[in-house]
This record gives structure tokens, sequence and C-alpha cells, in this order.
């Protein structure tokens, strides 16, 4: 007997393109598989959070079509996930490209867009998946790849790919990559990102992190929005407790975060802290961050890229969240990962509302936090019993 793709299982007729039944969970109802696909290129860009969120649905769209190679065009953040087992299997950098790929201080150059682009039209892309936002300049960026299919999500005026989502900004980032890879009949593996750490990293980074009889806890006191960030007297507080504990405290951060870190480190100390915590910020190779996080027992962070990945390599977290951000980012458990939630709806400046999204309600100009709220004694309590924990 051949085998007809368009029955189901229970040999129900079901029409070309049809929703699929999966015996694994799904976030959304995957869509019928694509045949032949060798080479698969997927558009993720922005920083080391923004890159995490992307790493289920890649995952998934490994495992649905584990004979074909994934390409993942992205940022120089993609770099910790050379050499590492899984998918994504290759890295190609992204040129300067308006919505797509912006450094601060950046210019776009209209030729190296159509050199990658050229490029990787060469590849000759089965499918390319567009994990990145809207579209508004995505969709015609991933389009111009050629690929046979091409999925994503979209904003009504961003361009139509071949399978589409609409593009809802409230909505968990590993939720909606996952919904999207579903277009091509992926359906999840993990639920939450993972980096995989091997033994070599994690010595690598408890050498950099220095003997300690204790525990060792790490504090990310930044966030690339000011916004994000809780004062950094409250985290020295938190610091100067855990360290009278006997904790040994780490500060990290890249280098534009130095005086961030030495900011935080005469806090703790301001605060009781019998020891300075030690400042690796901007001071650890990119690639070490993964080991470094890995070695410790505790990272205490913003909503940022260090506690993202702090998260995937396995270690717990305290950490400190607007809540609006809490629906898009945040964690999805609460055995290792605490949160504390400030609830600020407007700017503390202007009064001007903030659950709008930026291309429907431009944000104002005021770099105030907006989890000052968020007091000391919650998030001294969530890093105690995580360390706690740690302990058996």
């Amino acid at each position: 007997m051949t085998h007809d793709p368009h029955r189901t299982s229970d040999d129900t007729p079901r029409a070309p393109g049809a929703p699929v039944a999966s015996q694994r969970p799904v976030v959304a109802t995957p869509r019928e598989k694509l045949g032949g696909v060798r080479k698969i290129a997927v558009l993720r860009g922005g920083g080391i959070g923004d890159l995490l969120f992307a790493l289920p649905a890649i995952a998934a769209l490994s495992a649905a079509y584990p004979e074909a190679e994934v390409t993942l065009l992205g940022t120089s953040a993609a770099r910790m996930l050379e050499g590492r087992a899984g998918a994504p299997h290759r890295f190609a950098e992204l040129p300067v490209a308006t919505g797509v790929h912006e450094p601060e201080g950046a210019v776009v150059d209209p030729e190296a867009v159509r050199r990658f682009a050229k490029t990787h039209r060469a590849e000759a892309y089965d499918l390319a998946a567009q994990l990145h936002g809207g579209g508004r300049f995505s969709n015609p960026f991933l389009a111009d790849l050629g690929a046979r299919c091409t999925i994503g999500t979209r904003t009504d005026d961003a361009l139509e790919l071949d399978r589409s989502l609409p593009y809802v900004y409230f909505q968990h980032e590993v939720m909606r990559w996952l919904e999207v890879v579903a277009l091509a009949g992926a359906v999840p593996v993990d639920l939450e990102p993972r980096l995989p750490v091997d033994a070599a990293d994690v010595a690598r980074g408890a050498a950099l992190l220095g003997d300690h009889p204790g525990p060792t806890a790490v504090f990310h006191p930044g966030a690339t929005d000011p916004r994000r960030r809780w004062p950094v007297e409250r985290f020295g507080e938190v610091a100067a407790d855990l360290s009278r504990s006997g904790a040994q405290i780490i500060a990290i951060g890249d280098a534009s975060e130095r005086r961030l870190a030495e900011e935080f480190s005469s806090a703790a100390v301001a605060a009781g802290a019998p020891v300075a915590p030690r400042n690796l910020a901007g001071r650890l190779q990119f690639g070490d961050l993964p080991g470094v996080l890995a070695a410790a027992d505790l990272c205490v962070a913003n909503d940022s890229g260090p506690r993202h990945l702090a998260q995937a390599v396995g270690t717990a977290t305290a950490s400190v969240f607007w809540c609006g951000n809490l629906l898009n980012a945040g964690p999805m458990g609460r055995g290792e990962h605490r949160v504390q939630l400030s609830w600020t709806t407007h700017c503390p400046v202007c009064g001007r509302e903030s659950t709008q999204v930026g291309w429907t309600a431009p944000r104002c100009a005021h770099d105030v936090s907006f989890v000052d709220d968020v007091g000391v004694e919650a998030v001294l309590a969530d890093a105690r019993s995580l360390l706690a924990l740690r302990a058996w």
C-alpha cells in the first residue's frame, strides 16, 4: 500500500496543509511538515536573551527535520553557541541592516546587505524561519534569501511570508517562536532555553571565580534598558547580607557596565559586606560567561541577558522584573527561579502609560527605574531560599 501524505493515522482524509496531530505537547497545532528539507535558516538578531528565547524553537526544528543542517543568522552573541552540541549547526553573522541588526553607532551598508543575501541565496535553503520580530524589516530580509518556504510572524503592515502568524506583542518569546515553527510541523522538545556546558566550561568558570569555602552568588546589576534596573544600592544590600552569611559575591557585566559594577561593590561594602565583591565586569571573555554562571550557585539580577543565560546553564536565579516583561521573558518555573515584580504601569516622571507596545505608543524619554517599588527583603528572601536549596 502506498502512503498518502494527505491522510491522518486514523485514515481520515486531510486537505494538503491542514493541521496534523502530534503525540508530544504542543504550543499550537502543527501544520504538515515539508518534504525534502536539507537546509534550514533561522533569523534571530539581538542580544543574549533574544538568542536564548529562540533556542527551544531551533531544537524543535532540528527534531522535526533531523537530516537538515540548521544555520543561525544572528549577531555576535551567537558565538557562544559555536562548538556546542545540537542545533544550530552553523552560524553566519548578520550585516548591519535596518530593523534586523543595528549595533549602536554602526552604519547600514546596503552593499554588505546585498552581498549577504546573495551568499545565502546560493545556499538554497529549503526552509527559512523568521524568529526575530514583527516582520516590517525582517520579513523582506528573510524573503530575499530565496528559501523554498518561509515562516514567521507579521504585523499588519509587514510582508506576508509563505506561512505566517500575527505578531501580538504580549506573548512569551519562547512560546511565540515555538508557535512559529509549528507552521512547519515542528513540536516542542524543550519549553525553556538550554545551553549545554561541559566539564571544561565549568572548570574554567570555577577557576575564574576562585576558591571559596562557601557558596558563590553572581550579581548582574545592569540591563540594556535603564528602566529595567533595580537600584544598585538595593543589590548592594542583598549582597552584603549574603556575604555576612559566608557567600562569595561576584559582579559581572560587559565593559560598558564596569562602573556600575564598581558602584555595586561600593554599595555592598557600605551596607556592611565584610569583603568587597570581586568585580569581573568587562574582564571576562564572552565565551567564559556560560562556565562562570554554571559554576556559581546563584545569580541575582535584573531582567537581562546574563540572568537568562544563568537559567539556561542550570543555575538558580533571583531576579527583579517589570510586570510587562515577565509576560514576555520571565522564567516559567519557580522552584529554582524566583521573581519579584514591579507593578508600575506609568512613567514615574511624566505619567505616560507604559503598557502599550512601542510602535503604538512610543516610549517617553525618561530612563528612570520602573522597578523601584520592589523591596530588598523580598529579593533577599528569594536569594537565601535558593542558596539553602542548593546546599542540599
